[in-house]
């Protein structure tokens, strides 16, 4: 139980170019897949998006970062209303594993182990390819995960969009140049 205390909320660099970042959510570990693989409860912390629940099969993210909270926050300069990611689904162990392409980077696992009656969510972003995007992305899944608590534990999330811009700027001091 002392683990899951002091259970660090910054993502890290597990490797030279992977972030690994962890939360502890409220289960059942089928309620947080849920929220992980349904387009409708996904919407809600990250991104829409039909998924066939198939190896190989492709699905598109649908963006729209200025819904998530309300209010959003100030939407940073070179930010759209949406935006969209071409992926598939490359493993797929329901409902403990989901991993998918993420555009020119390695890929993106999702993995929920049960903690007795919670659920520890672990998400590994691999080979990310510069600083620029281990920091954006770094914020970006830090943002969106705070917003999946909040979902999930029936509080209000900081809005979206200055909460990304503080934690760029945080993830900006603590990942090495």
């Amino acid at each position: 139980m002392n683990e899951l205390a002091n259970l660090d909320t910054y993502g890290a660099l597990s490797e030279p170019a992977t972030l690994t970042i962890q939360r502890i959510l409220p289960g059942p570990i089928e309620r947080v897949w849920a929220y992980l693989t349904e387009s409708d409860l996904r919407r809600k912390w990250l991104a829409a998006g039909q998924m066939e629940m198939k190896v190989g099969a492709p699905f598109e993210f649908v963006w729209r970062n200025s819904e998530l909270t309300d209010p959003p926050g100030k939407r940073p300069e070179g930010f759209g209303e949406e935006h969209r990611l071409e992926s598939r689904i490359t493993e797929l162990d329901p409902p403990r594993k989901l991993a998918f392409t993420w555009g020119r980077s390695g890929g993106v696992t999702f993995e929920l182990e049960p903690r007795g009656e919670r659920v520890l969510l672990t998400v590994i972003h691999r080979r990310l390819p510069d600083r620029g995007m281990m920091i954006g992305v770094s914020a970006g899944w830090h943002a969106h995960l705070d917003t999946l608590v909040a979902r999930l534990t029936g509080g209000e999330p900081e809005p979206f969009w200055d909460g990304w811009s503080r934690l760029k700027a945080e993830y900006d001091q603590r990942i090495p140049t």
